[in-house]
């Protein structure tokens, strides 16, 4: 006589880790997500090197012929070319046949005492390295560079916005199939529905993770390339932080958006489930863009869970950060994301086995109850 015992049921933690696996080959082996991080590591490596060398770029390789003391006086200007000639009718010459940029005589009724000659038209920028201007004192000279400041802002709410939206409906596209294919019911009947929840937020949060570290580490490169003109030690504060909050803002996303995705039961519903949040997760990039001047309004959103991970950093850089506001303001994302992953948990578990017609929040948390 056999006795056969009974197949045990999977422990928490032991299906929170298949299902976390599974979505970590499933997001990081998928072509999306290979190609959409090596788009987005070339642009930000483009952006990080050759953004701040615009200006030389635009200056080209501009050279003008002169003579005489003209020619010694254009020597003395930083990144300009100077081909000296024996008079004005040779470097008259030379501009007209192209093979310099321009022509510099001397012009006895002009104030600066030159006059430029060109075969057609004429660069602006070489007309402003032959300008005359004030001297400059920079009395602050730690001060952030608005140029920098700018591509913080653009570069974290873009970052934030297309990894929350990406991720977040991967997750939603997941469960709704699960739904779908009744997959779900066979899932549930062996494994908690907490268990699967926890196994997606885990899994597509890591996956997240694995391609915000790699932008980091493309704009770390960038910034050491133009290590003279990117200050790389005063980004490495920033960059910190956000990979830090941006983990606990990404879990708080995921959750909402399977606990939406777990309301509708087609994939057709799911627009229009998901909608509202795509629109929260929007709120830091358009926030730091048209209010990132503005500092009341760059405090609140440093404080605000959804926008917290943006704002934060952008203080840091700009110096306008407390010292305990990055740690007030984890604190307060970590509350609101522990609060909302067991809100999500409900609703979750409330529309998972729910069919037909789209379910609202409140029926969902009322089925689960």
């Amino acid at each position: 006589m056999s006795i056969q015992s009974a197949t045990p049921r999977p422990t928490f933690w032991k299906t929170v880790g298949i299902v976390a696996k599974r979505e970590i080959v499933v997001r990081c082996l998928s072509k999306s997500f290979l190609i959409s991080t090596i788009i987005t590591m070339a642009i930000f490596l483009v952006l990080m090197v050759f953004a701040p060398q615009l200006g030389k770029l635009m200056m080209g390789d501009s050279t003008v012929a002169a003579s005489g003391q003209v020619a010694t006086a254009l020597q003395k200007i930083p990144d300009l070319k100077v081909k000296e000639v024996a008079d004005d009718a040779a470097a008259k010459e030379l501009a007209a046949s192209g093979e310099v940029t321009a022509a510099v005589v001397a012009d006895a009724s002009n104030p600066t005492g030159m006059k430029i000659l060109v075969e057609k038209d004429l660069p602006s920028s070489l007309i402003n390295a032959l300008s005359v201007t004030p001297e400059v004192e920079i009395l602050n000279p730690d001060a952030p560079h608005p140029g920098i400041l700018y591509m913080l802002r653009l570069g974290f709410g873009m970052v934030w916005m297309m990894a929350a939206i990406t991720f977040g409906m991967s997750i939603a596209q997941s469960v709704v199939e699960e739904k779908q294919t009744r997959i779900v019911e066979i899932l549930v009947a062996s494994v908690s529905s907490k268990a699967l929840l926890t196994g997606k937020i885990i899994g597509n949060s890591i996956a997240a993770m694995v391609q915000i570290v790699l932008i980091i580490a493309t704009v770390v490169l960038g910034a050491t390339i133009n290590g003279d003109i990117i200050p790389l030690d005063q980004l490495a504060g920033p960059i910190a932080w956000f990979a830090i909050l941006f983990l606990f803002g990404f879990v708080m996303v995921a959750s909402l958006y399977a606990a939406a995705a777990a309301l509708a039961s087609r994939t057709e519903d799911l627009n229009n489930t998901v909608q509202p949040l795509i629109w929260l997760v929007m709120l830091p990039y358009f926030g730091v863009i048209f209010a990132g001047t503005n500092q009341v309004a760059m405090q609140v959103m440093a404080l605000f869970p959804l926008t917290s991970a943006v704002a934060v950093p952008i203080r840091i850089f700009q110096g306008d950060s407390p010292v305990w506001e990055p740690f007030a303001a984890m604190a307060i994302l970590i509350a609101t994301t522990a609060a909302v992953i067991v809100l999500a948990g409900k609703v979750y578990d409330g529309g998972l086995l729910q069919t037909g017609k789209p379910m609202k929040w409140r029926e969902a948390l009322k089925a689960e109850a």
